[in-house]
């Protein structure tokens, strides 16, 4: 197995190929590191096959599209990954195939709900839930101490003491450490209890990342294009959210709501299907085509997409151009598919 990181920096990215059929994988790149990566590959003759981002990154732009656009390799993300384009949505317990290499796959939520870490042979890619004497925080949007720290204690120290750890972020200079290490001495997790894990995550007091406003939304978008104006932060906050089931219920009142949803044309139609009655307007395409719906302008809408992440910005959107009874599906058509709620494709 060829192994390297890649960036040198506090921002990670792994190649991991095999030596046999020099198929290669990357973890978590970065969309600055594009050029790089793509000498390396070269230079050691190997096949991208696959651009796996363990999260939806908040400090740095993903370059997995890019990636995909120039290589044909397949993005790979964890199913609750907000953004449309990727290729392949996994879950606990399955498994990618590089050549001959084995990653296997836990779903480790808390720093984002679509956190995963891949373990293969003698090592395990922990993005940010596990870091080097350190945990990924716990404040965005979606996030979770108490599913962090179980997935931390019940799937990732469940590997052997001896496994080294390579995280997606490092802030003080290392370059990896153990299981066993991490269990003996990380300084957030040891000697703490599942409650005193969550009072430690949820009052840091952290500062947000330099650059979240430019990062966060693109990448759980996957749009590049300038012209669209992501709403603050602050204003993603304020949007009303509904479950699946009050969303039913809304569709069963006498005043049926507005159903926008702000997915691709192929996600629509795909395998998650769309809520029948639903009106399509892509999230990229929403402020040129806001005629088409100005006469719900007093009138419920409520907006839809994968996972509630997309949704939500195209809400705040909506509530700043006047709209003024705006919901969002939380957790999105994956809610409300695993609630067996009816779909059309």
């Amino acid at each position: 197995m060829l192994f390297r990181e890649l960036n040198r920096g506090k921002c990670k990215t792994y190649l991991l190929a095999c030596e046999n059929t020099h198929k290669a994988a990357l973890i978590d790149p970065n969309k600055e590191k594009v050029d790089r990566y793509l000498a390396i590959l070269a230079y050691y003759g190997c096949k991208l096959d696959a651009v796996i981002d363990t999260h939806t990154h908040a400090d740095h732009r993903t370059a997995s599209w890019e990636l995909h656009d120039l290589t044909g390799a397949p993005v790979i993300m964890h199913r609750r990954a907000p953004a449309p384009h990727v290729d392949i949505h996994l879950d606990d317990g399955q498994c990618i195939f590089i050549g001959e290499i084995r990653l296997g796959v836990f779903s480790t939520p808390g720093h984002t709900p679509d956190g995963i870490s891949l373990y293969t042979n003698d090592r395990v890619f922990t993005g940010d839930t596990l870091l080097i004497h350190g945990t990924g925080r716990c404040d965005f949007a979606g996030g979770d101490a108490g599913e962090q720290y179980d997935a931390i204690n019940r799937k990732i120290f469940s590997l052997p003491d001896e496994t080294l750890v390579f995280p997606a972020h490092d802030y003080r200079g290392h370059t990896q450490s153990t299981i066993g290490e991490e269990k003996r001495t990380n300084p957030r997790v040891v000697g703490r209890s599942r409650q005193q894990y969550i009072e430690l995550m949820n009052n840091l007091g952290l500062a947000l990342p330099d650059k979240i406003q430019e990062v966060l939304q693109p990448n759980q978008s996957a749009i590049e294009d300038e012209s669209l104006h992501f709403p603050p932060l602050a204003e993603l906050n304020r949007v009303h959210q509904l479950t699946a089931q009050e969303v039913r219920l809304h569709l069963g009142s006498a005043t049926s709501p507005l159903l926008l949803d702000v997915r691709e044309p192929e996600e629509f139609t795909g395998e998650l299907g769309h809520i029948p009655g639903s009106k399509l307007i892509p999230l990229k395409e929403l402020p040129a085509r806001i005629a088409e719906i100005e006469a719900y302008k007093d009138k419920d809408v409520i907006v839809i997409c994968r996972a509630g992440v997309r949704s939500t910005t195209a809400a705040a959107i909506l509530t700043g151009l006047g709209f003024e009874h705006v919901s969002n599906l939380k957790g999105g058509m994956l809610d409300w598919d695993d609630q067996h709620l009816p779909v059309e494709r």
